[in-house]
């Protein structure tokens, strides 16, 4: 079949594909009243961290080897971590650093030290701020917010806009995207307005399968009225995020509260069922109310990082290759039990089923079988003794364009 007309990334989300995990953070009023969903009518001597260590939390997420952080800079309570000029529900109403501080900054130094590409999250939604109510005024608040944010803050990977508690609303999403593409052009813009990225519909952190980075795929299948708003001419390349919490169920820091940890077969599962599937992996920890983050959620982080690289940083063998078959030798007979599999996507997704086998005694055994490989498919197998795989494309748009094929034992 041949098809020249195939939506294609651009370099942005290539290269944002290719990050594959980022670390979230929720952090704000919530963290100090024990709550997930403030009314905004907490008061600001509430907030104050008194060992607030933002690079405590960056350099985790770089240890573990994330590539990009991103921070809740305005939850949907309306506390601002930054100082803004728009409203005192902010850091500088708050006893933290005598009023002076700025959670922003600190996260955007830091990131820029380690090296790891900055993101934030600013609520459209707003349970504090008077105005709310008045669309027009609303409008003009926000926009001064997210410009503040996109102007002081240095380089951006990410903006994210949560959809949650805006049925109904309807906010200017061209004046809020032309802000994004004034001063943070090379972001991606998560799942509202014109969106680059979108979610993935579930906040457990898994991808159904196949998981088609496609527009017209992700109407299909996760794109709902309630959680995104999305203009006619968003891209038709909208690859998905899986965005999960650490802790089940809470996206902040609660007290009492260890044994809501996911264990790391919950974590190794979302991650073969993410990153696994194709898409990008938003892993949530949440400081808690010292400003730190607590050592159990980050032992149990670098615990899944390990055992990710354990299994899957040395491969058997490794190839790449493109047409309706190619073969991947051992040289020598070999047990496997894992192959991951990329499409060379920056030419679209052209392969739409394939099959893996395994060479025995002169024969090929089917192992494995799929339809979406796009950025990245991880397939796990009964363990086989073989010298050679060979992956068989059945169906393809264009001729199939294979990036890598790797072969693991775990």
């Amino acid at each position: 079949m041949k098809q020249t007309e195939l939506a294609k990334p651009t370099k942005q989300q290539l290269m944002w594909q290719d990050m594959e995990i980022g670390m979230f953070c929720h952090f704000g009023m919530n963290t100090f009243c024990d709550q997930e969903w403030g009314e905004g009518n907490d008061s600001p001597e509430l907030f104050n961290p008194t060992q607030l260590d933002a690079r405590q939390w960056v350099r985790t997420a770089k240890q573990a080897g994330f590539a990009y952080f991103v921070l809740t800079a305005k939850h949907h309570d309306g506390f601002c971590l930054w100082p803004t000029k728009t409203t005192d529900y902010s850091v500088k109403s708050s006893p933290w650093k005598n009023g002076k501080g700025d959670v922003v900054r600190e996260v955007a130094d830091a990131c820029k030290e380690e090296g790891i590409r900055f993101g934030l999250y600013l609520s459209p939604w707003d349970r504090h701020e008077p105005c709310y109510s008045d669309k027009a005024a609303y409008d003009d608040f926000y926009a001064a917010q997210l410009t503040e944010l996109l102007t002081e803050y240095g380089p951006l990977v990410e903006v994210w806009f949560d959809g949650a508690g805006s049925h109904g609303r309807e906010y200017d999403w061209r004046r809020i995207i032309g802000i994004v593409n004034q001063y943070q052009p090379d972001a991606m813009v998560f799942n509202m307005g014109v969106p680059t990225i979108r979610w993935v519909g579930n906040e457990d952190g898994v991808a159904p399968y196949p998981c088609w980075n496609t527009t017209d795929s992700a109407k299909l299948s996760m794109y709902t009225d309630d959680m995104a708003t999305w203009l006619p001419e968003t891209p038709p390349w909208v690859p998905a995020e899986c965005d999960v919490p650490i802790r089940k169920d809470r996206w902040f820091w609660h007290p009492n509260d260890e044994h809501t940890l996911r264990s790391l077969d919950n974590l190794l599962d979302i991650y073969y069922r993410s990153v696994g599937h194709g898409c990008t992996l938003l892993l949530n920890l949440a400081p808690d109310n010292r400003g730190l983050l607590p050592e159990a959620d980050v032992n149990r982080l670098l615990e899944l990082m390990e055992e990710i690289q354990r299994r899957f940083s040395s491969p058997i063998a490794q190839t790449e290759g493109e047409g309706n078959s190619v073969l991947l030798s051992f040289g020598s007979a070999a047990d496997v039990n894992h192959v991951i599999l990329m499409e060379d996507i920056a030419h679209g997704e052209r392969i739409r089923s394939y099959v893996l086998e395994a060479e025995q005694q002169g024969e090929w055994v089917e192992l494995a079988r799929g339809s979406a490989i796009g950025h990245k498919k991880i397939d796990r197998f009964d363990t086989v003794h073989t010298k050679e795989l060979r992956l068989r494309i059945t169906s393809s748009v264009d001729e199939a364009l294979i990036r890598s094929f790797a072969g693991y034992y775990c």
